[in-house]
Order: structure tokens, then sequence, then C-alpha cells
């Protein structure tokens, strides 16, 4: 079971910069009081996150109710790419919510029409149709739903149905979406699993020589057919696949494809008449320093799944895809009660325009050297617990291990967390490995700001350390 945060207030520093202020216990006597409450009312798995309890947030900062201020790398989980209450989203949702509707199911509205407009005319092709959604589990399985149906009825007939996923790829926690993701532990409670759906791994550089392109000895070639391997040991027949469905970057690793392992994957799915859909629902909306993720390999998508940072706020998803793949179900038969709610339409509208009009994407980008050489120094001073550092535009993720192994160490990622919010700087529970800490700001965010967060990052990497230390 996940480790969880202790229920003990733990007297700290007092902590005063331009970004960061903490003033009381972390946690506080007020905030275990709402916790506890919480926990009383909430399923126990709802308690894995870090004892704050959020009153409000402003651009990269959060706060809560008690005079305590975080620098937040976290983006509550890749939502606020424009930052928390951008203000142009919030008066959006305002207007929209005073122009007096709330909901209209799948009745035509307005903003449906725009955002689905919008949407289409900023996706690269041949991304030129737009069915929105609530969440990204929504989208995925939307994803895997049309790949099947089109492989079956429009591509190669019956036998054509095999979906395949990638080890430690997350697209979810839906019974589908937890079906396709890459971890055994998350889909054991599914039991009976479709035996067309095959898990295949990841080029992931951490696990697999084969993969790791700065060996000497490394090549696209090479990576690509021992990958290939992987799918004639499950004896799945090439034709027989519908679709393929990766992570543009794994979300617990943080770490993208070999570009020219992506382009053989392309063309192998030419080849075969297979879809390629990514899952961006993470990695969407210009955390990478592009608008998406997989723009980085240099190929076309059939079908992209978004969610998070489409709106920078209230839940909406979107799958994106060939106009031939998204209309293979007629009038009424691929629906959803939420589809396009006009306030999130409205919010989602207004962050893609914050977006572009601030090169919040560019900053994105101009801010990945700023990221590599802070935690690359960072991984060079502990090589021997931080096994892995890999990222992309605003996100990162360093696995932690056992010293001199790959062993992944989830304690150790745990403490470092804790002493991160116990000195104003905001991340998440430990991902993915369970010993991955992600950095994941939000877009807005300056350099003097990141700068400053690395530096506490750091200072807790040596406290957590010395915990260890006789």
């Amino acid at each position: 079971m996940a480790k969880s945060f202790e229920m003990v207030s733990r007297k700290v520093p007092h902590v005063s910069t331009k970004h960061r202020t903490i003033v009381t216990d972390i946690p506080n006597q007020g905030s275990l009081d709402i916790i506890a409450e919480l926990r009383t009312y909430e399923p126990r798995s709802m308690s894995g996150q870090p004892l704050v309890v959020w009153d409000h947030a402003e651009g990269f900062q959060v706060y809560d109710k008690f005079g305590n201020r975080w620098l937040d790398f976290s983006s509550g989980v890749l939502v606020a790419n424009a930052g928390h209450t951008n203000p142009r989203i919030q008066k959006a949702i305002l207007a929209q919510v005073e122009h007096g509707l709330l909901h209209n199911y799948c009745f035509p509205s307005e903003a449906r029409a725009k955002l689905t407009k919008r949407l289409a005319e900023i996706s690269p092709d041949p991304l030129k149709k737009v069915f929105l959604l609530t969440t990204g589990a929504e989208a995925t399985e939307c994803a895997i739903k049309l790949m099947r149906t089109w492989g079956e009825k429009v591509s190669g007939g019956s036998r054509k149905i095999k979906i395949v996923t990638f080890v430690d790829d997350f697209h979810g926690r839906t019974m589908g979406a937890q079906m396709a993701g890459g971890s055994p532990k998350g889909k054991a409670w599914i039991v009976n699993h479709d035996p067309d759906m095959h898990t295949v791994p990841f080029p992931n550089a951490f696990r697999h020589e084969w993969a790791d392109e700065t060996r000497a000895d490394y090549s696209d070639e090479t990576c690509f057919d021992r990958w290939l391997s992987y799918l004639v040991e499950q004896k799945i027949d090439f034709d027989d696949i519908a679709g393929f469905l990766p992570e543009s970057f794994q979300g617990g690793w943080v770490q993208l494809m070999p570009v020219g392992f992506a382009k053989r994957l392309r063309a192998f799915c030419d080849r075969h008449g297979i879809l390629l859909a990514f899952d961006e629902v993470q990695a969407g909306f210009g955390r990478s320093g592009k608008l998406f993720t997989f723009q980085h390999y240099g190929i076309e998508a059939d079908l992209v799944c978004c969610g998070k940072g489409i709106t920078s706020s209230l839940p909406l998803s979107a799958v994106i895809g060939r106009a031939d793949v998204m209309d293979v179900y007629g009038p009424n038969e691929m629906t959803s009660t939420h589809t396009g709610n006009p306030v999130c339409a409205a919010a989602a509208l207004a962050n893609i325009d914050f977006l572009f009009e601030n090169d919040v994407i560019g900053n994105a980008a101009r801010l990945e050297p700023v990221c590599r050489e802070a935690l690359g120094a960072l991984r060079a001073k502990h090589p021997d617990v931080i096994g892995s550092l890999h990222g992309v535009g605003l996100a990162w993720g360093l696995v932690f291990t056992k010293p001199g192994s790959k062993e992944i160490d989830p304690d150790l990622a745990h403490d470092v967390v804790r002493i991160c919010i116990e000195s104003g700087l905001m991340l998440f529970a430990p991902v993915g490995t369970g010993a991955t800490i992600k950095v994941t700001p939000p877009l807005v965010i300056t350099e003097e700001a990141l700068r400053e967060g690395f530096g506490v990052l750091a200072d807790a990497v040596e406290a957590a350390l010395a915990l260890r230390r006789p």
C-alpha cells in the first residue's frame, strides 16, 4: 500500500521569500482538523497527498487560509498550465455563468461550436474532428472504442480488434482505462482481462538497455526491432492490431520515446493499417514546449486524447482525430451527458487564447534548458540515489533509487516531498514507479521562481539523505 503523510504537526523553520511563506507548523492544527473530517467521510484512497489544505491559488502559487504560501511545482497534477485562477479564464467562466446556460446535454450550443472549431484549427493535420468529454479516462476509453470499431468495421474485419498499450503508461482509473494501462497492480482488480488488449514494453532507457540512446552501440533500428520482438512473443499478428495507445511521454517517468523509434512506429502502423493514438492528457497544451508533445517526434497522429491543461481549470477532455475515424459512429451512437459543457467550453477557449497570445508555450520551451541544467546538476551530485532524470519543456521526473542500484526508493522520494512542503515548495506525492518526483510547474512560471524552487528541492534531497545517516 502507498505510503501516506503522517497526521502530525511538525515544527518547521519559518520561511519568507519572494515566492514562499511558511509561518505555522506543517501541517498546522487547522489543516489537520479539516483533513480529519475528509478522512472520516472520504475513502482511504483519497488520503495520499501532502497535508496542505488549499484555500486559493494564483499564478504559480498556492495558499492555505493560515498564512502559508507555496511555490507550486504541481500545477494541480498538470492542469493549471495557464496558471491558477488565470484572470482571463476566470472572467470567461463568470461571463458564461451570468449568460444563463450551465448545461445543454448534446443539444447544440454556440460555446461547443466555437471550441470544437478552435481545437480543430490549432491541431496539426489530419486531426480535424473533435469529440468533447469530461475526464481524461473518458477520452482514452473513447479512443480505444474508436480504434477497435474502425479496425473491425472499416479496416480489417472482425479479427482487427487488438489494442496494444505500453508498460508503465497511465490512461486513467476507469475499467477500460486501467485495463489499457501499463500497471499490472492497477488492473489486478479487473480479473477478467480482455484477451485482445496487449501490453508491451515502452522504450524506457532506465528499464531497457536496448532503449538507452546514450549507449555507444544504440541504434533506432535495433531498438525498434527489439521492441517488435515483444509483439512476436505474445503471438500478435500485426494485421490484427487495430491501434496503439502510447502516452506521448510516460507520466510516471516523464520519458519520451526515441524520435527514431517513434518514426518507425508510425511507418509500421501505416504498413499494417493500424491507428496511432497518443494520450496527451498530461502532455498536451504546451507542457512540453509544443502544443502537443507528440509533435516532438515529427510524425502524424490519427487520434489524440486531451484533458487537464485543455482548460487550466475545469473538467473537460477531448478526442481529436481523423474525420473518417471520428465519424465511424452514427447519430446518437457516441455521446456524453456533459459533452462540451458550456462553462467548461468557455474556460477552454479562454485558456487556448491565453496560451497562444502570451507565448506561454514558448515560455515552457525557453525554460527547458534551465530545468535540464539545474536537475542535471542535482542528479550529478547524487548519482547513487537519483537513478533516472528525464523531461521536456516544463515536465520533469526524478526517479529515486536505493544507493548504487536500480531498485526504486519510495521512502526517500516521500521524505523529499515532505521536506519540500515544509519549506514552501508544492509537489504532489511520488507517482508512477512510486519513487518518481515530478516537477511540473504552471507554464507561466518565471525563471527566477523556477530557480528558487530548484534550490529548495536540492536542499530537501540533502536533508532527506541526512535523516538516513547514523
